[in-house]
């Protein structure tokens, strides 16, 4: 197996690069570095840190440098959204040319802790609650999920293995930065062992969200299909036979943008169309908006359409 491993010269990804053949036995290793010229020297100086510790390793390293900002301004989007499109598209080119059969980063029991917390606060449906996946069907692995910075630093600093600390991480302005300087401390003092609390509660969701998820496949070809012109149609009697029908009916419209109080709103017609006496509740005429589509009622059903021009 040949594994390409993602170091950006920090203490996490070294600690994966020092323990690759432990985290993969058997494989092969390279090394990719992004050099996205978003902090100048420290930059130019973590690129030649990591170039240097591969020459001595052995390990084949890769290198890009990128303007992100400029990509940034070009795509309308975040200097954070910009560097890890740049990053992963520049993987996937190397993944193809060399013929890596995985992409591995250094996510670790810390992030996938951060991650949760960042998906509750700005809402998240069930499947947020799985925090950082530890795989994907893309190939990318993420073997450091179960490994705590604590347990990262305490190794690094046993074994006098150097690192670049980014100066950027003490600041506050990001909103991952707050968690982890600011809310951390406070988890740690009510619980010293929160991220293994987390972490725990983070499986178990995932295996909730698998259940949650078969619940979903079974159920929604039963009461949804395609509309001749394209829309999506749902059964309001099929669809209110369920006994979550109001999770089935939120799974399918998870990519359509609706509001949570638009959903709300549909959601207290549908079970008063439920619970009220047969004609006393009508939902012809009804129409719910999102940015892109339109839902309304037609015939005892549900159709949904995206909006024209």
């Amino acid at each position: 197996m040949k594994v390409l491993l993602a170091v950006s010269g920090g203490i996490d990804s070294m600690y994966m690069l020092h323990r690759a053949p432990e985290l993969f036995p058997g494989a092969s290793f390279a090394v990719a570095h992004c050099n996205f010229r978003l902090r100048g020297d420290e930059s130019d100086g973590d690129e030649e840190f990591v170039v240097k510790q591969c020459r001595e390793l052995g390990t084949e390293c890769y290198v890009k440098r990128f303007d992100t900002v400029k990509y940034a301004k070009e795509q309308g989007i975040s200097v954070e959204m910009a560097a890890r499109e740049l990053r992963y598209a520049w993987f996937a080119e190397l993944r193809s040319k060399y013929g890596f059969d995985t992409l591995a980063t250094a996510h670790n029991a810390n992030d996938n802790a951060e991650t949760l917390i960042l998906n509750l606060l700005r809402g998240t449906g069930t499947k947020g609650l799985r925090g950082i996946p530890r795989s994907t069907r893309e190939g990318i692995a993420r073997p450091l999920l179960d490994t705590s910075r604590e347990e990262i630093s305490s190794w690094m600093l046993s074994e006098g293995k150097q690192w670049r600390e980014d100066r950027t991480n003490a600041g506050n302005e990001a909103r991952r930065n707050k968690i982890r300087n600011q809310v951390f401390p406070v988890f740690s003092e009510i619980n010293p062992s929160y991220i293994k609390t987390i972490g725990a509660d983070i499986r178990r969701f995932t295996q909730t969200d698998d259940i949650a998820e078969d619940y979903f496949m079974d159920a929604a070809p039963r009461i949804r299909c395609a509309g001749e012109d394209g829309s999506v149609e749902i059964s309001v009697t099929a669809l209110l036979s369920l006994k979550h029908w109001r999770y089935v009916l939120w799974r399918i419209l998870e990519d359509c943008s609706f509001s949570a109080e638009t959903f709300d709103k549909l959601c207290t017609l549908l079970d008063r169309y439920r619970t009220e006496p047969s004609g006393t509740v009508t939902l012809s005429g009804k129409v719910f908006e999102s940015p892109a589509f339109l839902l309304y009622a037609r015939r005892r059903k549900l159709v949904i359409s995206k909006k024209q021009g």
